[in-house]
């Protein structure tokens, strides 16, 4: 009776600890809201609208922080608003939850060649190939393209204007 007891006891426990996890959703499950919210920010990209997207994806990433593909729309306005340290950043957290996510792998690599990191550029280049072997990935081309282009902004000269006293 007493080995029955503890049996009881330790199943108990164990559906108690389990019962958690049993209600997590799984990483590609996000939600609806944050989707939307992410889409929202995408019409304020296309519009020009930097900063109301970056809002947007911000509060997508609040209501649901597996949102991937929410960090790399940040990255993309970081991009445009020439903050490409904060562009990696953002990629990277998005690697985080998907090392293999092909479009953080090729804006982070934008960011690292206007950064004048050509040579990490090259690696995310050869880790898209990897990945996009079996399949045609227009990541890689896009990467590409910016390696041989080389940094736009970094290698911007600012013009001399005369000195006052």
């Amino acid at each position: 009776m007493q080995s029955l007891s503890r049996f009881l006891l330790i199943g108990l426990a164990g559906i108690g600890l389990a019962a958690p996890v049993a209600g997590q959703r799984t990483d590609d499950q996000i939600t609806p809201k944050s989707i939307e919210l992410q889409r929202q920010a995408k019409e304020q990209i296309a519009a020009g609208k930097l900063e109301t997207a970056e809002d947007l994806l911000e509060t997508a990433l609040a209501v649901d922080p597996r949102n991937r593909g929410a960090f790399v729309d940040i990255a993309r306005v970081a991009e445009k608003q020439h903050l490409f340290g904060k562009a990696i950043r953002m990629t990277n957290k998005a690697l985080l939850l998907e090392p293999n996510d092909p479009d953080a792998i090729a804006v982070q690599g934008e960011a690292m060649v206007e950064m004048g990191a050509t040579a990490r550029a090259q690696a995310n280049l050869q880790k898209l190939q990897t990945i996009c072997s079996a399949k045609a990935c227009p990541q890689v081309a896009q990467l590409s393209a910016a390696i041989s282009r080389g940094p736009t902004v970094a290698a911007a000269k600012v013009p001399e204007s005369p000195k006052s006293n």
